[in-house]
């Protein structure tokens, strides 16, 4: 069988055997330009299903964006698909939300989609994730200690979103697609080895394929293992949170002697906290040591949510506008989280530093000017410090003020402080008199990540 027949032989028998769509159903295909969306386009049109094609504009790489554009029309105009086009002001949204890139185009993209969905009929929505996509996936979450949940890999079907190249690998894409003369563009942001996701892809993976030729294959089946395991747990959750949490008044109480002494207590406060309110695995450990030694009062944050011990139980709820979300960092600490971001520490010596001057997302720190426990908290109103490259004070407020901040990214604005000096407005600028000279010797190094 040559390779196109073969490949859409497998993806009927794969949208089958998985129930993701009927011939009676009408898809809107999301493709970008890309060799994986443009031979799903293919595959769909092949084996004649209804389909409409939606492409996403997101202003963010110039000309290339409007070439992919250019070359999504005209492949769907070649098969008779109708074709909806949209142009976001991504930059703008971004700055508005304080979110990453990946996450505010995926926000607006699929609230787009939806949109459609409602307007035209679809009644599924296709991405074309493949198995490749699914194991970078897994080691991305590995390395930011995501827990189980997060070593599942991609799933084939969530609600109405369906992805129906999940039996399939980029290279049997790639060949489909050469062999079929089917167009595609090549996002030149994929040969960046500064995103994650592309280290993964080439550098760690071809490394592990040298060990192990049938890795992917190897790789197929462990994640299938792990998300049944997880399927699993959830069931579990269920039960245990039934009857272990109580709600009132916008509270939620978690009754740890309502927990199954049988049961590992701190896997079930981590799977509880981490499902339904988003707190992360660090967090959840320093909560377990909390209720371990029966400390009360001290606050653990998630993006949402804040909890506390009181009296052996664990107390959830809303983080108001009044909390300043403030938490420690110990010396050791590798990790933090404030808001939408994550702070990742590392200690270094100043001969590994090869300049002063960094990125906004970044702080190079004179490690022996620092009091610990540091303090990570929102800015308050009176705050100040000695922004870099200045001799005078500025308050925090009036220095947002210059960088045209807006009102929603003043408040969830954090700063960090060694004692009661600020020594990073967090994303910003750093605190002069903790910057690096000639006479420093460590270097605390500090990266902000948007999540």
């Amino acid at each position: 069988m040559i390779p196109q027949e073969k490949l859409a032989e497998q993806f009927r028998k794969y949208v089958r055997d998985n129930k993701l769509f009927t011939t009676d159903d009408r898809i809107l295909l999301t493709v970008s330009g890309g060799v994986d969306s443009m031979v799903m386009l293919s595959l769909f049109v092949r084996c004649g299903y209804n389909v409409g094609v939606a492409h996403c504009n997101f202003q963010l790489r110039g000309a290339e964006s409007d070439e992919d554009e250019v070359v999504v029309a005209e492949e769907a105009a070649k098969y008779g698909v109708v074709c909806y086009n949209k142009r976001f002001e991504t930059t703008a949204e971004m700055e508005r939300t304080g979110d990453s890139m990946e996450m505010t185009a995926r926000r607006l993209r699929y609230a787009w989609f939806d949109e459609l969905c409602d307007e035209h009929g679809y009644t599924a929505i296709a991405v074309a994730h493949h198995i490749d996509d699914s194991v970078e996936t897994f080691f991305i979450n590995l390395l930011r200690g995501t827990g189980l949940r997060g070593l599942t890999g991609i799933s084939n079907q969530r609600g109405h979103i369906v992805r129906p190249l999940m039996f399939a690998t980029r290279k049997e894409i790639t060949e489909y697609a050469l062999a079929n003369h089917i167009p595609f563009r090549e996002d030149s942001s994929n040969r960046s080895t500064k995103y994650l996701r592309n280290k993964i892809r080439l550098g760690l993976v071809p490394m592990i394929k040298e060990i192990n030729p049938k890795f992917t294959a190897l790789m197929q089946g462990n994640i299938a293992h792990l998300t049944d395991a997880q399927l699993f747990i959830d069931h579990a959750m269920e039960k245990i949170r039934d009857i272990a949490v109580d709600s009132a008044d916008g509270v939620d109480t978690l009754h740890i002697d309502r927990i199954d002494k049988a049961f590992p207590l701190n896997f079930v406060i981590y799977e509880l906290l981490n499902s339904v309110y988003g707190f992360k695995s660090d967090v959840v450990a320093g909560l377990c040591r909390s209720l371990e030694h029966g400390n009360s009062g001290k606050r653990f944050y998630s993006k949402e949510y804040v909890a506390h011990v009181d009296r052996g139980n664990v107390i959830i709820s809303r983080i108001t506008e009044e909390d300043d979300c403030e938490t420690t960092v110990e010396a050791d600490a590798m990790r933090s989280f404030c808001g939408n971001s994550v702070l990742y520490y590392v200690h270094t010596d100043i001969d590994q530093i090869k300049t002063f001057g960094v990125p906004e997302n970044m702080a190079q720190i004179d490690a022996d000017l620092l009091k610990y426990p540091l303090r990570l908290r929102r800015w308050r109103n009176g705050d100040w410090f000695i922004p870099f490259g200045m001799t005078g004070r500025k308050k925090v407020g009036d220095f947002l003020t210059d960088c045209k901040t807006s009102a929603i990214e003043k408040q969830r604005q954090f700063v960090l402080l060694s004692g009661d000096d600020i020594v990073w407005v967090v994303g910003r600028r750093i605190d002069d008199r903790y910057r690096l000279t000639e006479k420093s010797e460590n270097v605390l190094k500090i990266i902000r990540e948007t999540i």
